[in-house]
């Protein structure tokens, strides 16, 4: 029986196809339409998860009226009172067949699911902070053998999402997009805002957190003369102070040694990092794509209730080539930034091997070099991709495993490493092993043996504000515009 998972019509829309219990496929949206966070299904999307079955039941991501009814207590009445977005409604645009079921799950609940139930654990602590779902905008529950329960709901408009979203338009960058960099700029800045941001925005309690004011529609020019690096240290610190507490709080309240994180903000890996140092914990999974776009399988995951099969997060597009190791190797040992677009697309924000622009990570000029040929700002460090093996003798890692850069470590070496070493010093790690992906494990492995260095700078093939590569011509359009092989 073939299930569904679908999330659309926010942003970043995304598409799951699981048969029986084994997920087969999940894409984004954006990586066919080449629109970045792509909020609606492109033909292609469909027609591609077609291929892997037509579904018996499709499964939304989230309760469509109960987020109408949200959207005017948000005041959103365009939203509210259409009916474009209804996802019935919207769904008989697509080739889908006319027999099957429609379900909806809540949207904290595909979350939640999408970790835990592909995290491996008997029972965990799932803690969910994102920006807004129909109400939640943080949950902390225990999952288990049997079933779930919410100790506690955080809901609209007390979003720790929505606060961070709104300092990063007040720093200059794109919300519900470049958070990303806000959390980079951090790293620049120094924390001198932090007791005037609870003063304004925050009121904490124990492992719970309320705003004073609604920031749905950002901050304006507030503080106008602070710098936008202390701005950016500042929200983060109070971000990661939040939720260090919250992890706190759920390791007492739900008894697991285990902890599974989702929502957006699970994408602030810095936080993470404190969170797995420091809130108790033996053990944090975090899935490969805990934002919107992984609750299409997060959707399934719920309505079954059960684990899922799946084999990391390799689930999208084919290219299917030959890798070619000597070709890539011979360019990295001659000092070329080279691209990889081979085998099934990673589902997720991050290139974990698939869609990768690679070069060797040691030497002073690399990191602006590859910061020039992606457009990037050129204060960003790049990731590394080290051999899991060889992780802790040059990261002090928080994790025993970080295979999908959701951890931040000290570098032992940045001296040697500045390019995948922050100005705090330390590294967004990706641990590569010969199971998760045995080809990169494979290459990377020959540069060690040729070189003595165990990993590569690993960072995503596409040009800034453009969607990670899916298919081979987007890669020889990518190696077009900016001169870079791609094999």
């Amino acid at each position: 029986m073939v299930t569904w998972g679908v999330s659309a019509l926010s942003h970043d829309a995304a598409i799951a196809v699981v048969d029986g219990d084994r997920v087969v496929f999940a894409s984004h949206s954006e990586r066919y339409s080449r629109r970045k966070n792509d909020a609606e299904l492109h033909p292609e999307l469909v027609a591609e998860a077609l291929g892997f079955g037509e579904p018996s039941t499709l499964v939304w991501y989230e309760r469509p009226l109960v987020k109408k009814l949200r959207h005017l207590r948000a005041g959103q009445y365009g939203f509210a009172l259409g009916g474009s977005d209804l996802p019935r409604r919207y769904l008989r645009r697509f080739p889908l067949p006319p027999s099957y079921r429609f379900r909806a799950v809540g949207h904290h609940l595909s979350h939640a699911a999408a970790g835990f139930y592909t995290s491996g654990f008997d029972d965990a602590c799932v803690i969910t902070v994102d920006g807004i779902g129909e109400w939640d905008c943080m949950t902390v529950g225990t999952f288990g053998p049997k079933g779930h329960r919410f100790h506690r709901r955080t809901r609209y408009p007390h979003s720790l999402g929505l606060l961070y979203s709104a300092f990063t338009r007040r720093c200059g960058f794109k919300p519900n997009e470049e958070e990303f960099i806000v959390m980079g700029l951090a790293g620049f800045g120094r924390p001198r805002h932090v007791d005037a941001i609870y003063d304004e925005f925050v009121e904490r309690s124990d492992g719970d957190y309320r705003l004073k004011r609604n920031v749905h529609r950002g901050i304006g020019d507030w503080l106008p003369r602070a710098a936008p690096e202390d701005l950016a240290a500042s929200i983060q610190a109070v971000t990661e102070e939040i939720l260090v507490d919250i992890a706190r709080w759920g390791r007492r309240e739900s008894g697991s040694d285990n902890l599974v994180l989702m929502g957006g903000v699970a994408l602030n890996c810095v936080a993470n990092s404190r969170i797995a140092r420091e809130a108790g914990f033996a053990r944090v999974s975090i899935f490969p794509n805990p934002g919107d776009a992984g609750s299409s399988l997060g959707a399934v995951a719920a309505f079954l209730g059960r684990p899922l099969r799946w084999d990391g997060p390799y689930l999208g597009a084919l290219i299917d080539r030959p890798y070619a190791h000597r070709a890539v190797l011979e360019g990295l040992l001659g000092g070329e930034v080279v691209g990889v677009a081979n085998g099934r697309a990673e589902f997720g924000p991050r290139a974990l091997g698939n869609r990768s622009v690679l070069c060797d990570p040691r030497g002073p000029e690399v990191k602006d070099k590859v910061n020039a040929i992606k457009g990037r700002e050129p204060f960003r460090p790049f990731a590394p991709a080290v051999l899991e093996e060889h992780a802790d003798a040059y990261f002090d890692m928080p994790v025993k495993r970080s295979p999908y850069m959701q951890f931040v470590a000290p570098c032992r070496r940045p001296d040697l490493f500045p390019a995948i070493t922050h100005v705090d010093g330390t590294s967004r790690v990706q641990t590569v092993s010969r199971s998760a992906n045995p080809a990169f494990y494979e290459l990377i492995e020959a540069f060690y043996q040729r070189t003595g260095c165990p990993m590569l700078l690993n960072t995503s093939l596409n040009k800034k504000g453009e969607p990670l590569v899916n298919s081979w011509e987007d890669a020889m359009n990518f190696s077009a515009a900016t001169g870079i092989r791609v094999f």
